[in-house]
């Protein structure tokens, strides 16, 4: 049994997930790879207290831990990858073929490009924090303004070619 309560964000609202004792998710409405499941509404859970007030920190600018429980669900290989996001440090970028490397030498950026943009629990998995090549903006489930916010919020530089 899956539970969900919604959080608005300065850049849009999002539902965050949990089955009782953990996050399980955290997207934003309307983003790709948005969960076709049902959730039961549950304003109340200790753990989406946690998450929330996580999120309000990460949002005022401040470099929260994450200090609850999070489990995302998917392939051996994606866990690999959400592992390395997770530890990505705030205010630090990596890019797609440095993980691919991380995880084997024969390893292509696209099917690491493939599990970051799968990644269920935005911001606290922290998947904007991954660029293309040389430090370029690529793009983002939740929409690439909203990478470009989660960037500037932790003071990242990266290359805008769309301008």
């Amino acid at each position: 049994m899956y539970y969900s309560t919604d959080y608005t964000s300065p850049i849009g609202k999002m539902m965050v997930a949990s089955d009782g004792e953990a996050i399980c998710g955290a997207w934003f409405y309307g983003q790709k790879h948005f969960p076709s499941t049902d959730f039961i509404v549950n304003d109340d859970l200790a753990i989406f207290n946690k998450a929330t007030g996580w999120l309000d920190d990460y949002f005022k600018g401040k470099n929260p831990k994450v200090d609850f429980k999070i489990k995302a669900h998917g392939s051996q290989f994606r866990q690999k990858v959400w592992k390395i996001l997770s530890e990505i440090p705030h205010g630090e970028t990596m890019t797609y073929g440095e993980i691919a490397s991380m995880i084997s030498p024969t390893m292509s950026a696209q099917a690491v490009g493939g599990a970051v943009g799968h990644n269920p629990i935005s911001i606290m998995v922290p998947c904007h924090r991954v660029l293309g090549s040389n430090g370029k903006l690529t793009g983002y489930a939740g929409g690439i303004d909203r990478k470009i916010a989660l960037l500037r919020i932790e003071g990242i530089d990266f290359k805008d070619e769309r301008m």
